[in-house]
């Protein structure tokens, strides 16, 4: 059995063994919404399973916060879905790497998944800040949201007075943000999710791509603090020649043999973007 992590009459969010992934699906009168099915063949058929019990009628849409392989390696188990995700994400020059990601980590691991492999193919496209997608009583809002990778979306879903925060892979409270595309684009998109914290209500919830859900505001910007801060030690090494205070770091995060390589990777994003401006 899947974990779950939480759950109520309009929403179930699985919990994956690896790296505690999570898969979102809510359910309104109007659709039936999957966030980023992942990872495993035996956790990708249970959450196949519950939407095919709750469906109905209803049609399904599939949302991906990003294209990283552990987000879209479960595409191709929801064919009949209507796909959503950022421009970015529709028309990436490198789907073709990203997909062998994919193929590779599961051939590396002897994975046989009883669905074949793609990459997503887009039906709607979210291309702008505060783009909504209404169908019904059901609103999505889009907010671009690069830095973690160059083609993330952060989405907001409300249907009566229910609100799901969705930001992919920003917002953990067990990861320190992880850089790939740019620092300045991932403090940008947390100014983004911090802008939108006047519309959190009491049936709000916050569902991070990786740890716990919370439906706090205050743990939220507690979260978009705490991302903050550690990029501006980032930056701040990198500028001074200090070292970064790496054990405070590993107090506050415990997974620090899956996520050492993570830090070295930011700070070596971090000492280019610094090189960068400098020869500019």
């Amino acid at each position: 059995m899947m974990p779950i992590q939480f759950a109520n009459a309009s929403v179930q969010v699985f919990e994956s063994a690896l790296y505690r992934t999570t898969t979102t699906v809510l359910q309104t009168p109007d659709l039936v919404l999957v966030v980023d099915p992942n990872w495993l063949p035996e956790e990708v058929y249970t959450i196949r399973r519950y939407v095919t019990q709750i469906r109905g009628e209803r049609p399904l849409y599939l949302l991906f916060t990003h294209a990283d392989y552990d987000h879209i390696v479960g595409y191709r188990a929801f064919p009949e879905a209507t796909v959503i995700a950022s421009e970015y994400l529709a028309t990436r020059p490198d789907r073709q790497a990203l997909l062998q990601q994919v193929r590779d980590w599961d051939e590396r691991r002897y994975i046989i998944r009883d669905y074949p492999l793609a990459y997503p193919e887009v039906d709607i496209v979210a291309q702008h800040d505060g783009q909504v997608l209404q169908i019904g009583g059901t609103r999505l809002a889009f907010w671009l949201a690069p830095g973690h990778t160059p083609d993330g979306l952060f989405t907001i879903v409300s249907w009566a007075d229910a609100k799901i925060w969705l930001p992919g892979d920003y917002l953990s409270n067990i990861e320190f943000p992880f850089i790939t595309h740019s620092s300045k684009a991932y403090e940008a998109t947390l100014h983004k999710i911090k802008a939108a914290l006047p519309g959190w209500s009491a049936q709000s919830l916050l569902v991070p791509g990786h740890g716990d859900v919370t439906t706090a505001a205050e743990e939220v910007l507690q979260r978009i603090q705490e991302a903050a801060n550690y990029i501006q030690q980032l930056r701040a090494t990198v500028q001074s020649g200090q070292p970064f205070d790496i054990e405070a770091l590993w107090q506050r995060y415990a997974f620090r043999k899956g996520m050492e390589a993570e830090h070295t990777r930011n700070l070596d994003l971090m000492r280019r973007e610094y090189a960068a401006a400098q020869a500019s």
